[in-house]
């Protein structure tokens, strides 16, 4: 029997190809948040390249044999639960979220992106219903949504919206954008 864990990571257990691809924009030494970590495949990317991580989710069971880490700070949260966005007023060279939507947030994680960083962002999208999960419209993307969060706060380096079988097929839009040092 596959445990919940196990499941909900199922094939997401490298880095996304998308996120390696843009993690050279990250100011060196700067922080990352790993949104949603899961089991913190791009936080132990980046942390792996000498950068202060910040690890967020619900469950953080998969993270925590980075406890021990001293530039690993491992957080436990519901970001769906109604509370205020517990990371508002910190800055981050680096925001990288994959497989994870909630709408309440998208503001407050461009905010978070620190003058020169870099939102390196990537998740489903309408039309993925015909690929499984997640297929209800909470969790799936508008055409143009990751683009609409940005526009006038955000400089896009990068946008893709279509379908993709890495690491199993399905309907995604990613975008990678930078704040301007100002």
């Amino acid at each position: 029997m596959t445990d919940h864990l196990t499941q909900r990571h199922a094939g997401f257990t490298a880095p996304s190809p998308w996120v390696e691809r843009w993690s050279g924009l990250a100011p060196k030494g700067s922080a990352v948040l790993d949104l949603a970590c899961g089991n913190g495949r791009h936080g132990r990317l980046f942390l792996g390249r000498g950068h202060p991580t910040v690890f967020l989710d619900k469950d953080i069971s998969a993270v925590a044999d980075l406890a021990r880490s001293s530039k690993a700070e491992i957080l436990q949260e519901d970001l769906e639960d109604g509370r205020p966005f517990p990371l508002a007023g910190r800055r981050f060279g680096v925001v990288v979220v994959t497989c994870y939507l909630h709408r309440p947030i998208l503001s407050d994680l461009v905010d978070a992106v620190a003058p020169g960083g870099v939102l390196i962002y990537e998740t489903f999208a309408r039309g993925n219903e015909a690929y499984g999960h997640p297929a209800r419209d909470a969790y799936l993307l508008e055409d143009g949504e990751l683009l609409r969060a940005v526009d006038g706060r955000l400089t896009v380096r990068a946008y893709e919206h279509g379908y993709d079988d890495v690491p199993k097929p399905g309907i995604r839009q990613r975008i990678c954008a930078v704040r301007p040092e100002s």
